[in-house]
């Protein structure tokens, strides 16, 4: 058995029942069928930032976007580097 996925219409609705509705973490979680440590990272992650929370499976938040953008040129310009590395001392190897 895999691990479920949830929406993000569920998992706001979840947090909404706990914070709106006053209901417990401990009765939210029987009441939906989810362990209550993932409704407690749930409601921390929706407190922390609302308009980000829950971005969905493949989407990232912008900082996580930009992160990713940075690692690859990083990796371009170590590639580019080591080309060029490599060609200063074959031609520095051609001339003596």
């Amino acid at each position: 058995m895999g691990r479920r996925r949830f929406g993000r219409e569920f998992e706001i609705e979840s947090v909404r029942l706990i914070k709106e509705r006053g209901v417990s973490v401990a009765q939210a979680a029987r009441d939906l069928d989810v362990h209550e440590n993932v409704l407690r990272k749930w409601v921390k992650e929706f407190s922390s930032d609302p308009v980000q929370a829950f971005p969905g499976h493949g989407q990232m938040k912008p900082e996580q976007l930009e992160i990713e953008r940075l690692r690859r040129e990083v990796a371009k310009l170590k590639a580019e580097r080591d080309i060029l590395k490599k060609a200063a001392a074959y031609f520095a190897k051609d001339v003596t």
